[in-house]
């Protein structure tokens, strides 16, 4: 929204929405910094969140966490 702003817009789309960004919508205008807005169900799901990603790399097979820490990279395996 603040790029939308810079760049002059007057509308912008926010995809995915949650319950979450509509209550956080709700404040912002209560409180004048946005004037109105709309809900458009299109019944699509919204972003997919996952635990665990698992990798194989070339230290050995590890979660995302562990991998982020050592600093390697690698191929997914599987998520859950």
């Amino acid at each position: 929204m603040f790029n939308a702003e810079k760049r002059g817009k007057r509308q912008v789309f926010i995809r995915p929405s949650s319950k979450v960004i509509i209550k956080f919508l709700s404040v912002m205008q209560r409180y004048g910094y946005i004037g109105e807005f709309e809900l458009v169900d299109d019944h699509r799901a919204g972003k997919i969140v996952f635990g665990h990603i698992v990798l194989t790399t070339s230290a050995g097979i590890m979660d995302h966490d562990e991998a982020r820490r050592k600093n390697v990279g690698g191929k997914v395996l599987g998520f859950f």
